[in-house]
């Protein structure tokens, strides 16, 4: 049964402001739906907490329209519709009531409320109400039920005009409305001007408020600037005016009230003569100059830190194992630093892990981390071996009648898993390196490990693509990552083209994946069953000959096709991306946000970046055989593919 949406109104009559019980909706026909008895009595509890807003909105209401909220609703026998208590509040609150006054001058007079709903129906009879957008007035109403009283109030009860008392149970007469319908539109178009009005002002106050905000805030940092308050105060002024309207003459309070707390706290610490360094340990000096001396940042914090400068690595290892004979081990009597827990290897250790992420980092900018935009990352923790999650396996939810049971759903069954393998090795530094003072050597080490590894990575995931002469690793259902048979067979993906790379051909493979249905099983039957994946792919694979074609779809302003002079509709559909391993000079692939539809992942257990260790103590076994310290990475990963559908290869 198709779900369908109407705005039907009602008419009530407005005895008095504050609580009104109204009549929401009733049997009969509306806007050509018949609307059954049994249909609006099962609705009743949908009407709980219903807003009510001045005028309708097919998209969604402001804030500022809000001017009541439904509750109590129940079936009403004598009425055939939904009795319910309309309170009114919210920022049109007052003009709700203010219409009321306005239109409706005697206790006869009637306002138009309009119900939007949505509703299922057989032909033109309507079988559920399955929700209440909202309760709203509006001008120029159809049909619909009535206000009978205002509650709490001496007048809700007076007498007619013609001396009859209103009854809740009777229904205005058609013609009776039609005709209070054309007194009232006079007094409502009145109202529409005055709200107009009210409107335009509003929006004029609200365009001066906001350039009155820029300008706040481009003197708020421009104060800020001047002041050279430490970060933390300027910090916490920023957030009491950020975003905010404010005379000048309250910033500069402000500031000053920081100045002097400032001063206050700092008074008894103030040092005069050479700078302290008590705020740092032993450790930190240390560190501070491994750092400087392996060229590498230094921790937050310790940067203005004032250290002697090493002369090399020879003197850093004298200084902290004592060992001026070259033995391998630790002299504590020689050693400069007995009190602190600083080692050799330690502090070496965690420069080389900054001078690794460093390296990564840069490795980064210059485009081998091309695979990290495409692929979905997860962190494990254990070393099992991974089923990866797939997207879509549930194409929508059935619907349930009232009091029926609910059904099991069909979770699409994918079995492609991948197993972690752990990558490393090791650089060994010896003891003549150091007796030699070959800093370099020490210094080159981590970079060349980040090198290593984010290689390693690139090559993983360039690999899934061209591996079987380019049709990628076989899949658990058979089939391998890359062909040209049909879903709807088993193994079947329907993502292999054979054609080179244009604006044509990106438009025909954007429909191909954009056709691919989701899992529902891997068995006969549901092969190619499910509804449409409907994502486009956002990545362009290109090996490096083919990077300015890709560049010229996706990046610039006009088509760069021959004989065209026109805009290029392509730009900025697709990212591309240039894949440093492959080799093919007309191979290309397309790929799906994983964000939305994961098509590679990779499984990490301690870490995207690789890890380093240092064995080079006094019981190294290294050290005790070969006189060397050894510097060991070690990276494990899982790199796999997790779904065909986001996936897509043209081998030209």
């Amino acid at each position: 049964m198709t779900e369908h949406r109407q705005q039907l109104t009602t008419y009530g009559e407005l005895l008095a402001d504050g609580d009104f019980e109204i009549v929401a909706i009733t049997a009969g026909i509306g806007n050509g739906w018949n609307f059954t008895p049994d249909a609006i009595k099962n609705s009743a509890r949908l009407w709980e907490g219903a807003h009510c807003f001045i005028d309708h909105s097919w998209f969604n209401h402001s804030l500022r329209d809000l001017a009541g909220v439904c509750s109590a609703p129940q079936w009403d026998d004598a009425l055939q519709g939904i009795r319910l208590t309309l309170k009114a509040n919210g920022p049109s609150g007052e003009l709700l009531k203010q219409i009321g006054r306005e239109l409706l001058a005697d206790s006869t007079a009637r306002v138009g409320f309009s119900a939007d709903i949505s509703f299922t129906a057989s032909k033109d009879d309507v079988v559920e109400i399955v929700k209440v957008h909202s309760l709203d007035l509006v001008y120029d109403p159809a049909r619909g039920g009535a206000f009978l009283r205002a509650l709490n109030s001496v007048q809700g009860n007076r007498p007619r005009k013609d001396n009859t008392m209103p009854s809740p149970n009777n229904k205005p007469a058609a013609g009776v409305l039609e005709q209070q319908l054309q007194d009232d539109r006079a007094a409502t178009d009145q109202l529409l001007t005055i709200q107009a009005e009210r409107d335009k002002l509003a929006a004029e106050a609200e365009q001066a408020r906001a350039i009155r905000q820029r300008m706040c805030a481009n003197l708020l940092e421009s104060e800020l600037t001047t002041a050279k308050l430490p970060q933390a105060s300027a910090d916490y002024i920023r957030k009491q005016f950020a975003e905010r309207v404010f005379e000048p003459h309250e910033l500069t309070a402000a500031i000053d009230d920081q100045r002097k707390l400032i001063s206050s706290l700092t008074a008894n610490a103030t040092v005069r003569g050479p700078a302290r360094l008590e705020m740092f340990d032993t450790r930190d000096q240390l560190q501070a100059a491994i750092d400087d001396l392996l060229l590498v940042k230094r921790d937050p914090g310790s940067e203005s830190l004032k250290v002697h400068r090493l002369t090399g690595i020879r003197e850093a290892y004298h200084m902290l194992t004592g060992d001026f004979d070259m033995h391998g081990g630790f002299n504590p009597a020689r050693a400069q630093f007995q009190a602190t827990t600083a080692t050799f290897p330690a502090l070496v250790k965690n420069a080389m892990n900054k001078a690794l992420t460093e390296r990564w980092a840069e490795l980064g900018r210059a485009g081998y981390d091309w695979w990290e935009q495409l692929v979905r990352v997860e962190h494990f923790n254990s070393l099992n071996q991974i089923t990866w999650s797939i997207f879509g396996t549930v194409g929508s939810l059935p619907t349930i009648a009232e009091g029926a049971e609910y059904t099991e759903l069909q979770l699409g069954d994918n079995a492609e898993v991948s197993s972690f393998t752990k990558y490393g090795g090791y650089v060994g530094i010896t003891l003549e390196t150091i007796d030699r003072d070959d800093a370099r050597a020490l210094r080159n080490a981590p970079r060349e490990l980040a090198a290593a590894a984010i290689r390693n990575i690139s090559e993983q995931v360039a690999d899934i693509f061209t591996q079987a002469s380019g049709a990628g690793p076989t899949l658990a259902d058979g089939g391998a990552l890359f062909n040209d048979t049909a879903v709807t067979t088993a193994g079947g993906h329907a993502n292999l083209l054979a054609t080179a790379l244009s604006a044509n051909q990106w438009e025909t493979v954007c429909a191909a994946v954009f056709n691919q249905p989701m899992l529902i099983s891997n068995s006969a039957g549901y092969y190619g069953t499910g509804k449409k994946m409907a994502i486009n792919p956002v990545f362009c694979l290109v090996p490096r000959a083919l990077q300015k074609t890709a560049r010229d779809l996706f990046l610039n302003d006009w088509d760069m096709s021959a004989n065209v002079h026109a805009l290029n509709l392509l730009k900025g559909s697709a990212t591309p991306v240039t894949v440093p391993e492959w080799t093919d000079a007309n191979d290309w692939a397309a790929v799906c946000d994983p964000a939305l539809v994961p098509g590679i992942c990779i499984g990490e257990r301690f870490g995207l970046l690789p890890e380093i260790f240092i064995a080079g103590d006094d019981t190294s076994p290294a050290m005790f055989a070969n006189d060397e310290s050894r510097i060991k990475v070690r990276h494990y990963l899982a790199v796999g593919v997790a779904d065909f559908r986001p996936l897509h290869k043209s081998n030209v």
